[in-house]
């Protein structure tokens, strides 16, 4: 990796772009820093550790380096752009007219990105709002020179300016990513969210080694875990790097046809299949439809000993066997939803057919198509395996060291890792297309 980016920093035109990516993802850092107006935060942010814990706002924080926590301008993150996204992907399977849009070419393309950019901005608005009551309810808004929250039109002003600084964040974010996209190099969604996520590293690297109780600090009670900790954490990028690469090949044989005097096909070549196609976005989905029960809690204020109330959401919390079990559900779930969304088994059969191919001892047609739904189906149970792998590893580690009375203030994230990783080795793969592609020498030479 260090040798692909090397490489690539000799070339001026992928400097350039290196450049631009990296001016991107600093404005994004210094946005996710500015406070908004009127937003009292302060020096320990407006969520704890114990609060955010299993909701939707520890997502939301691991997505924005903190940014949420802190009531800054980026608060939001592209959250909103990603959920809108997903939105329209799956609009445009079950509504006719965006099928028809996302098969009319690069002109459908920009009508649906145009599309996912005004339901984003809706979203935005939501998710501000949501957030501004928040605010205001617990008592992190400004207070007037009397020390009592603003009333009237001052009241209705306040509301508009944080709602609104909250959703231009978000527009700004979703611009940022597209102009990574345009004129940089990664994908620029991605990226924003590797940044985010990597911002909190120095953070959790203080807390390992602080010389007040750090886990790698000298005489640290728990060093020998600490260090199997992170020998697990090594471990498991390996793992998501072996299981990023992994891929089911389908045999295809093309047939010899002579089109005027040109000899086209007669060579074997395979249809390549990730066996984690689908990604991260099973675990996304999975971790934010369960964070939305202890979300509510947080909301509503739920406590200790008021009924039935107490017991329902505490199925719920990350230190639950039932919270294990239904995040495991989820994620195959969604992986086989995922997978029917991206691969149509028809559609490539009757490609295969058209192009004169066939599968080595598959009948055209309808064999075709029942067989390559039958390697889909098992290529994406045995990824959804994996990818729960590293899920659930997380939380079966926080259970194991619960229930041994083991105090660990470092948790493990299987999600941050997975986007890490992943978004890592896209990159230096993009990285190394473009090398290839301004290396290739030509005819002419």
């Amino acid at each position: 990796m260090l040798k692909t980016l090397a490489n690539a920093w000799k070339i001026p035109d992928l400097r350039k772009k290196i450049l631009f990516t990296a001016l991107i993802l600093l404005i994004f850092r210094i946005g996710s820093a500015i406070p908004v107006p009127f937003v009292n935060a302060g020096a320990d942010g407006i969520f704890n550790d114990a609060q955010m814990s299993g909701t939707f706002m520890e997502y939301l924080n691991m997505m924005t380096g903190n940014a949420f926590s802190y009531g800054t301008i980026f608060a939001m993150s592209i959250t909103p752009y990603i959920n809108s996204s997903i939105i329209i992907q799956l609009l445009t399977v079950a509504i006719p007219a965006l099928e028809r849009l996302a098969k009319d070419g690069e002109e459908g393309r920009k009508k649906i990105a145009t599309i996912t950019r005004y339901v984003t901005v809706v979203l935005g608005i939501m998710q501000s709002t949501a957030y501004y009551f928040y605010l205001r309810g617990n008592g992190f808004l400004l207070e007037d020179a009397a020390g009592k929250p603003f009333t009237g039109f001052a009241a209705v002003f306040q509301a508009l300016v944080i709602i609104l600084c909250f959703t231009a964040g978000t527009a700004l974010i979703m611009w940022l990513g597209e102009q990574i996209n345009d004129k940089g190099i990664g994908n620029g969604i991605s990226l924003i969210l590797f940044a985010g996520i990597v911002a909190r590293v120095p953070t959790i690297i203080a807390t390992l080694f602080s010389p007040d109780g750090g886990y790698f600090s000298f005489g640290g009670a728990y060093s020998v875990l600490s260090i199997a900790v992170a020998l697990c954490l090594i471990l498991m990028i390996a793992y998501i790097v072996w299981m990023d690469n992994s891929e089911r090949r389908i045999p295809v044989q093309y047939a010899k046809r002579v089109v005027g005097r040109k000899m086209y096909g007669g060579q074997s070549t395979h249809i390549p299949i990730k066996v984690n196609m689908s990604g991260v976005m099973p675990v996304i989905f999975a971790s934010s439809i369960l964070s939305l029960p202890p979300t509510i809690n947080l909301f509503v204020g739920a406590k200790a000993g008021e009924g039935w109330y107490d017991h329902f959401f505490k199925y719920f919390q990350s230190s639950s066997w039932v919270y294990a079990i239904l995040y495991f559900v989820l994620i195959i779930f969604f992986a086989y939803f995922y997978a029917s969304i991206q691969y149509n088994p028809i559609e490539m059969a009757n490609n295969i057919r058209k192009n004169s191919g066939a599968i080595p001892g598959i009948r055209p047609g309808k064999p075709t198509s029942d067989y390559i739904q039958r390697v889909l189906s098992r290529i994406t149970l045995l990824g959804a395996l994996l990818l729960s792998v590293v899920a659930l590893f997380p939380i079966l580690f926080q259970l194991i060291t619960t229930a041994c009375k083991v105090p660990m203030q470092v948790s493990l994230g299987g999600t941050s890792i997975i986007i890490l990783v992943g978004v890592a080795l896209e990159t230096v793969k993009q990285l190394e297309s473009q090398m290839m592609m301004r290396h290739y020498k030509g005819f002419l030479d």
